[in-house]
């Protein structure tokens, strides 16, 4: 079984938005035509993104054939290595225009009392009630349809989200959305809107060691206290909430991100199916 040619190192992840603003409202398609002076450009909400630019030309271009965009959701547990292998299919898919969405972004805003338990380590972010479905389902609905969208930005300090604040995505410039999170198989509403699903399996001792160095290094927290967050909240959310999805998934990924075998074959899929669209349009 031949292997997919690996492409050097190259982020293209797309995220949209207009220099004259850090945002604008969602557009339908007949406001969308009202702004093709405008130079499109990727917003970097997103730690690791690279930016890159679209004239007015190139959106024009675009829209004379605009064909849905190859969702692909991700899911598996905490610190499993979803964003790491949603970056290397990103590098691999070379020329592909590419847009990587956190189900992170969905968190609802948390009230006072709720705060509180956060801060103090005490409330369940692992569990669906945390998120905004109806929103998220909404989005990517409209996203698969070619339309634009405003992706809400979350602030993990304040738990809420920032009002002023969030990364607009058109869905006409892009050829595929990557879609991770730990419950990214939970709704079925959500799940049906993937062309493809990816399971990201990765041994519990080693996610949980990824876990307490992320939070002691990135978040201050110490150990005491993440050990007992995993213990009372994460891994019994993985157990009935996250494990119990893999079925759903088309392909898993062993040993996650260090599998290179795997993404390759996957990417070279992806690349397939885009070609197989490229040719009916």
């Amino acid at each position: 079984m031949s292997m997919a040619k690996e492409i050097p190192n190259a982020q293209k992840r797309y995220q949209y938005q207009s220099p004259s603003k850090t945002s604008r409202p969602q557009e339908s398609d007949e406001d969308s035509e009202n702004h093709d002076n405008d130079l499109h450009m990727l917003s970097s909400s997103a730690p690791h993104s690279r930016s890159k630019f679209f004239t007015a030309e190139d959106i024009k271009k675009t829209r004379s054939k605009v064909q849905a965009p190859f969702i692909i959701g991700v899911c598996g547990g905490s610190a499993s290595g979803k964003t790491t292998v949603c970056d290397m299919i990103d590098k691999r898919l070379g020329t592909q225009r590419v847009v990587i969405v956190s189900l992170d972004s969905y968190y609802r805003a948390l009230t006072h009392d709720q705060i509180e338990l956060a801060h103090a380590a005490e409330f369940n972010f692992d569990h669906p009630d945390a998120f905004d479905w109806e929103l998220l389902y909404e989005q990517l609905d409209q996203l698969r349809k070619g339309k634009s969208v405003n992706i809400p930005v979350y602030d993990f300090a304040s738990h809420s989200r920032l009002k002023e604040k969030h990364t607009t995505i058109h869905g006409s410039v892009i050829d595929v959305i990557l879609f991770e999170g730990i419950l990214s198989f939970h709704s079925t509403a959500v799940r049906d809107l993937f062309d493809m699903k990816i399971f990201v399996d990765t041994d519990s001792d080693t996610r949980l060691a990824r876990r307490v160095l992320r939070d002691i290094r990135e978040r201050g927290r110490s150990l005491e206290s993440v050990l007992s967050q995993y213990e009372k909240f994460v891994k019994p959310a993985f157990d009935q909430y996250i494990w119990t999805t893999k079925k759903h998934a088309d392909v898993v990924i062993p040993r996650g991100s260090s599998n290179v075998v795997a993404i390759d074959l996957i990417v070279q899929h992806i690349q397939h199916q885009l070609d197989k669209r490229s040719k009916v349009q």
